[in-house]
Protein backbone atom coordinates (compact mmCIF):
# COMPACT_ATOMS: atom_id res chain seq x y z
CA UNK A 1 0.00 0.00 0.00
CA UNK A 2 2.56 2.48 0.77
CA UNK A 3 4.21 1.77 -2.72
CA UNK A 4 0.99 1.92 -4.27
CA UNK A 5 0.83 5.58 -2.48
CA UNK A 6 4.42 7.17 -3.44
CA UNK A 7 3.77 5.53 -7.02
CA UNK A 8 0.61 7.45 -7.10
CA UNK A 9 2.34 10.67 -5.91
CA UNK A 10 4.68 9.92 -8.69
CA UNK A 11 2.71 9.47 -11.28
CA UNK A 12 0.42 12.58 -10.31
CA UNK A 13 4.08 14.81 -10.20
CA UNK A 14 5.58 13.52 -14.11
CA UNK A 15 1.63 13.65 -15.26
CA UNK A 16 1.07 17.53 -13.31
CA UNK A 17 -2.81 16.54 -13.68
CA UNK A 18 -2.71 16.30 -17.48
CA UNK A 19 -4.55 12.62 -17.27
CA UNK A 20 -6.78 13.40 -14.84
CA UNK A 21 -7.91 16.21 -16.74
CA UNK A 22 -8.42 14.30 -19.70
CA UNK A 23 -10.17 11.85 -17.86
CA UNK A 24 -12.41 13.69 -15.51
CA UNK A 25 -11.57 11.27 -13.01
CA UNK A 26 -10.62 12.88 -9.01
CA UNK A 27 -8.50 11.76 -6.69
CA UNK A 28 -11.12 10.54 -4.64
CA UNK A 29 -12.50 8.59 -7.26
CA UNK A 30 -9.36 6.87 -7.48
CA UNK A 31 -9.17 6.29 -3.77
CA UNK A 32 -12.73 4.60 -3.68
CA UNK A 33 -11.90 2.22 -6.56
CA UNK A 34 -8.88 1.56 -4.58
CA UNK A 35 -10.84 0.64 -1.25
CA UNK A 36 -13.43 -1.41 -3.11
CA UNK A 37 -10.76 -3.41 -4.96
CA UNK A 38 -9.04 -4.10 -1.74
CA UNK A 39 -12.30 -4.96 -0.47
CA UNK A 40 -13.30 -7.54 -2.78
CA UNK A 41 -9.89 -9.08 -2.89
CA UNK A 42 -9.58 -9.30 0.42
CA UNK A 43 -13.19 -11.23 0.91
CA UNK A 44 -12.76 -13.57 -1.96
CA UNK A 45 -9.16 -13.95 -0.78
CA UNK A 46 -10.46 -17.36 0.97
CA UNK A 47 -12.08 -18.06 -2.31
CA UNK A 48 -8.56 -17.82 -4.32
CA UNK A 49 -6.93 -20.19 -1.96
CA UNK A 50 -8.77 -22.91 -2.35
CA UNK A 51 -9.63 -22.53 -6.01
CA UNK A 52 -7.02 -24.68 -7.05
CA UNK A 53 -6.98 -27.64 -4.41
CA UNK A 54 -8.28 -30.59 -6.80
CA UNK A 55 -4.85 -29.31 -9.67
CA UNK A 56 -1.38 -30.86 -8.62
CA UNK A 57 1.10 -28.72 -7.35
CA UNK A 58 3.28 -29.23 -10.33
CA UNK A 59 0.59 -28.81 -12.94
CA UNK A 60 -0.06 -25.08 -11.11
CA UNK A 61 3.79 -24.75 -11.38
CA UNK A 62 3.33 -25.69 -14.87
CA UNK A 63 0.95 -23.14 -15.95
CA UNK A 64 1.93 -20.34 -14.00
CA UNK A 65 5.46 -20.34 -16.15
CA UNK A 66 3.05 -20.80 -19.49
CA UNK A 67 1.21 -17.59 -18.49
CA UNK A 68 4.20 -15.30 -17.08
CA UNK A 69 6.12 -17.12 -20.59
CA UNK A 70 2.86 -15.24 -22.53
CA UNK A 71 2.93 -12.18 -20.71
CA UNK A 72 6.47 -11.11 -21.62
CA UNK A 73 5.63 -12.48 -25.17
CA UNK A 74 2.02 -10.71 -25.21
CA UNK A 75 3.68 -7.68 -23.43
CA UNK A 76 3.60 -4.09 -24.81
CA UNK A 77 6.86 -2.53 -25.12
CA UNK A 78 6.28 -0.05 -27.70
CA UNK A 79 6.58 -1.63 -30.87
CA UNK A 80 3.77 -1.47 -33.15
CA UNK A 81 3.14 -5.16 -33.93
CA UNK A 82 -0.02 -7.37 -34.40
CA UNK A 83 1.04 -9.58 -31.49
CA UNK A 84 1.26 -7.30 -29.05
CA UNK A 85 -1.88 -7.30 -26.34
CA UNK A 86 -2.01 -5.30 -22.96
CA UNK A 87 -5.14 -6.38 -21.97
CA UNK A 88 -3.96 -10.67 -22.67
CA UNK A 89 -0.78 -9.42 -21.57
CA UNK A 90 -2.09 -8.72 -18.20
CA UNK A 91 -4.66 -11.31 -17.58
CA UNK A 92 -2.53 -13.56 -18.27
CA UNK A 93 -0.41 -12.41 -15.35
CA UNK A 94 -2.71 -12.24 -13.18
CA UNK A 95 -4.05 -15.79 -13.89
CA UNK A 96 -0.56 -16.76 -13.20
CA UNK A 97 -0.60 -14.60 -9.96
CA UNK A 98 -4.03 -16.02 -8.12
CA UNK A 99 -2.44 -19.77 -9.41
CA UNK A 100 0.71 -19.49 -7.64
CA UNK A 101 -1.39 -17.47 -4.29
CA UNK A 102 -3.57 -20.60 -4.56
CA UNK A 103 -0.85 -22.61 -2.95
CA UNK A 104 -0.14 -20.32 0.19
CA UNK A 105 -0.96 -21.48 3.68
CA UNK A 106 -2.97 -18.40 4.44
CA UNK A 107 -5.83 -16.43 3.42
CA UNK A 108 -4.20 -12.89 4.16
CA UNK A 109 -0.91 -14.12 1.73
CA UNK A 110 -3.68 -14.88 -0.75
CA UNK A 111 -4.79 -11.42 -0.68
CA UNK A 112 -1.00 -9.74 -0.35
CA UNK A 113 0.12 -11.55 -3.17
CA UNK A 114 -2.84 -10.47 -5.30
CA UNK A 115 -2.46 -7.03 -4.93
CA UNK A 116 0.78 -7.10 -5.25
CA UNK A 117 0.82 -8.50 -8.71
CA UNK A 118 -1.98 -5.48 -9.66
CA UNK A 119 0.68 -3.48 -8.71
CA UNK A 120 3.61 -4.71 -10.53
CA UNK A 121 1.69 -5.83 -13.54
CA UNK A 122 -1.20 -2.95 -14.52
CA UNK A 123 0.00 -0.30 -12.12
CA UNK A 124 3.54 -0.40 -12.44
CA UNK A 125 3.54 -0.28 -16.41
CA UNK A 126 1.44 2.90 -16.69
CA UNK A 127 4.18 4.50 -14.09
CA UNK A 128 6.51 3.50 -16.49
CA UNK A 129 5.38 4.89 -19.44
CA UNK A 130 4.77 8.09 -18.19
CA UNK A 131 8.17 8.56 -16.76
CA UNK A 132 9.65 7.40 -19.94
CA UNK A 133 7.54 10.13 -22.39
CA UNK A 134 8.32 12.63 -19.58
CA UNK A 135 11.53 12.17 -17.87
CA UNK A 136 13.81 9.64 -19.50
CA UNK A 137 16.46 9.80 -17.75
CA UNK A 138 14.71 9.25 -14.50
CA UNK A 139 13.04 6.13 -16.35
CA UNK A 140 15.91 5.02 -16.72
CA UNK A 141 17.18 5.55 -13.16
CA UNK A 142 14.10 3.81 -12.28
CA UNK A 143 14.03 0.89 -14.24
CA UNK A 144 17.87 -0.15 -12.98
CA UNK A 145 16.91 0.60 -9.56
CA UNK A 146 13.56 -1.51 -10.38
CA UNK A 147 15.74 -4.33 -11.66
CA UNK A 148 18.14 -4.90 -8.87
CA UNK A 149 15.66 -4.77 -6.29
CA UNK A 150 13.97 -7.82 -8.11
CA UNK A 151 17.92 -9.27 -8.59
CA UNK A 152 18.34 -8.85 -4.71
CA UNK A 153 15.13 -10.91 -3.57
CA UNK A 154 15.54 -13.21 -6.11
CA UNK A 155 19.14 -13.76 -4.41
CA UNK A 156 17.87 -14.22 -1.31
CA UNK A 157 15.98 -17.57 -2.55
CA UNK A 158 18.04 -19.12 -4.76
CA UNK A 159 21.73 -17.66 -6.00
CA UNK A 160 21.88 -20.05 -9.27
CA UNK A 161 18.62 -18.52 -10.51
CA UNK A 162 19.79 -14.44 -9.46
CA UNK A 163 23.27 -15.48 -11.34
CA UNK A 164 20.51 -16.57 -14.37
CA UNK A 165 18.34 -13.80 -14.13
CA UNK A 166 21.67 -11.24 -13.98
CA UNK A 167 23.22 -13.26 -17.63
CA UNK A 168 19.34 -12.56 -19.30
CA UNK A 169 19.15 -9.15 -18.37
CA UNK A 170 22.63 -8.59 -19.49
CA UNK A 171 22.14 -10.01 -22.75
CA UNK A 172 18.74 -8.52 -23.62
CA UNK A 173 19.41 -5.08 -22.31
CA UNK A 174 23.24 -5.10 -23.96
CA UNK A 175 24.70 -8.06 -25.94
CA UNK A 176 21.20 -8.69 -28.13
CA UNK A 177 21.50 -5.01 -28.99
CA UNK A 178 25.29 -4.60 -29.54
CA UNK A 179 25.04 -7.50 -32.03
CA UNK A 180 22.21 -5.78 -33.99
CA UNK A 181 24.42 -2.72 -33.92
CA UNK A 182 27.48 -4.94 -35.39
CA UNK A 183 25.35 -6.90 -37.92
CA UNK A 184 24.30 -3.57 -39.62
CA UNK A 185 28.32 -2.82 -40.68
CA UNK A 186 27.42 -6.29 -42.92
CA UNK A 187 24.38 -5.31 -44.81
CA UNK A 188 25.47 -4.81 -48.00
CA UNK A 189 22.47 -3.51 -50.93
CA UNK A 190 22.97 -4.59 -54.53
CA UNK A 191 22.09 -1.85 -56.56
CA UNK A 192 22.18 -2.38 -60.42
CA UNK A 193 20.67 -1.14 -63.93
CA UNK A 194 18.07 -3.89 -64.54
CA UNK A 195 14.25 -2.44 -62.81
CA UNK A 196 12.45 -4.90 -60.02
CA UNK A 197 10.10 -7.86 -60.96
CA UNK A 198 6.17 -6.87 -61.58
CA UNK A 199 3.53 -9.44 -61.35
CA UNK A 200 1.55 -8.28 -64.78
CA UNK A 201 -0.75 -11.58 -63.93
CA UNK A 202 -4.05 -11.01 -62.06
CA UNK A 203 -3.64 -13.20 -59.49
CA UNK A 204 -6.95 -12.53 -57.85
CA UNK A 205 -8.77 -15.87 -58.27
CA UNK A 206 -6.12 -17.29 -55.85
CA UNK A 207 -7.34 -15.11 -53.35
CA UNK A 208 -10.62 -16.18 -53.25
Amino acid sequence: LASSLLGCVLFDAVDRGAGRRQSGRTRWADLKSTLVFAAFTYGFSPVLKTLTESISTDTIYAMSALMLLGHLIFFDYGANAAIVSSTLSLNMAIFASVCLASRLPRSLHTFVVVTFAMQIFALWPMLQKKLKARTPRCYIGVTVLFALVALAGLATISSVSAVLFASLLLAISCLCPYCLIRLQLLKDNIHGPWDEAEIKEDLSRFLM
